[in-house]
């Protein structure tokens, strides 16, 4: 070939500003083009018929597209999806013709900005000076930077991969320090087995289990505790006792108090995608769209939070891989992780030993899932994840600077928040 012709594969801004300046392009030029650069497919739900109309009109007169529904053309429905196609220039133009649109386009304008500028920049986290304590103030300036390794310290006789390893205190305790020392960057006890088809046990039980161990640990490691309940009876004895995070797999909708907790104590809260509860959520679960929902739910969710009173900087979703999925979804959720970034909040995602892994691999148990675990690992982090929950500290964490140094190559961006980010 005399052109050696090849399609540029460039996910950030400042990567397509590198390849512009090394054909030496005047940076004027550079400003200009950047937008017509990047491409973006944004999809929307159950739009009216009106508004479906508009932006097909829009979007084709501003150099961009929208596909719509032919129902929608004949009239014989009157709400359906709606795909906006186009780069950075065509929707700057078009969504800023929506504002001056009617039948709450104004409205619709403002969420498709925010999911492209949420989707392209970092997540909006609390800075250092603001947290009550500085390994909180590390561990959010980690978020963007690097992945952050959280690890699995299970004090359960149940849970599927590590049950009854941790049940007595003096070896949970040695674990948590081992992991610390193996480069994690916060520790997340659990004393419930999420298991599916785990029955729930008494909170007294529960805080029995965890309390110990959090009170032991809490005074002498450099990184935060989470604390792994969906009872905010726990979780208050947690935090309480030193920790600083929640996890909650129900997304804080199990208990009807946790929203209240979390608001009250304003710590950081990672936010799971469940269906159903640990007890039925593997029986015959469905959807028609298993990121769609998955989005839906957390959006939902992150909302009933700031609802209530807590910091949206504070709070961290996860997609809650295994939680009500068959191996396909968790899969597609893997394939399409980054579709979460345009909730704007940093993502958490655990794969580790989960049972996809062995079903992939041939029906391997929980203890040789280690080269699957890190393959979905490497593969979150290239798709956008910033946290990764394992239970194989020492390995993942090579697993993730190895990943980083390809996908978040040094000098990292600068991080930018709310308004402060680019815009569509």
């Amino acid at each position: 070939m005399a052109y050696n012709a090849r399609v540029l594969c460039l996910p950030s801004d400042e990567d397509v500003v590198h390849e512009m300046r090394s054909v030496n392009a005047e940076e004027a030029g550079i400003r200009h083009m950047l937008p017509k650069a990047r491409h973006y497919l944004v999809k929307l739900e159950n739009v009216r018929r009106p508004i479906a109309h508009i932006l097909k009109e829009t979007f084709l007169s501003n150099g961009g597209d929208a596909v719509v529904s032919r129902e929608i053309i004949t009239a014989s429905v009157e709400h359906c999806d709606v795909i906006l196609a186009g780069t950075r220039k065509h929707f700057q133009r078009a969504l800023l013709a929506l504002r001056e649109q009617g039948f709450g386009c104004d409205v619709l304008a403002t969420e498709v900005e925010a999911a492209i500028r949420h989707f392209d920049g970092l997540p909006n986290v609390p800075r250092s000076e603001a947290l009550s304590d500085p390994r909180l103030g590390r561990f959010f300036d980690l978020v963007g930077t690097r992945t952050v390794v959280m690890g699995i310290l299970n004090v359960t006789p149940d849970s599927f991969s590590d049950g009854g390893y941790y049940s007595d205190p003096s070896a949970a305790i040695d674990h948590a320090y081992d992991m610390a020392a193996n480069g994690a960057d916060v520790i997340d006890i659990g004393g419930l087995s999420t298991r599916p088809g785990a029955d729930p046990i008494p909170a007294s039980e529960e805080s029995e289990r965890v309390l110990p161990i959090v009170q032991e640990l809490a005074p002498h490691l450099d990184i935060p505790i989470s604390i792994d309940t969906y009872s905010s009876e726990v979780a208050d004895a947690a935090l309480e006792a030193g920790a600083m995070i929640v996890n909650d797999i129900s997304g804080a909708s199990f208990d009807p108090e946790m929203p209240a907790l979390l608001a009250r104590r304003q710590c950081p809260a990672i936010l799971m995608h469940i269906l159903g509860t640990p007890k039925d959520m593997q029986v015959s679960p469905e959807y028609a769209d298993v990121m769609a929902d998955v989005c839906r739910y957390l959006r939902s969710r992150v909302h009933a939070l700031i609802e209530a009173g807590v910091d949206e900087k504070l709070l961290i979703v996860d997609p809650g891989i295994g939680f009500g999925k068959t191996p396909e979804h968790n899969l597609e959720i893997m394939r399409r992780l980054r579709e979460l970034k345009s909730i704007g909040r940093p993502i958490l995602i655990g794969t580790s030993r989960k049972s996809t892994i062995g079903r992939v691999l041939g029906g391997l148990p929980p203890s040789e899932r280690l080269e699957g675990t890190a393959a979905t690992v490497a593969l979150s982090i290239a798709n956008g994840t910033d946290i990764v929950r394992v239970h194989d500290v020492k390995e993942m964490v090579r697993v993730a600077r190895m990943a980083d140094a390809i996908v978040r190559p040094q000098p990292t961006s600068t991080r930018t928040s709310g308004g402060d980010t680019k815009s569509a």
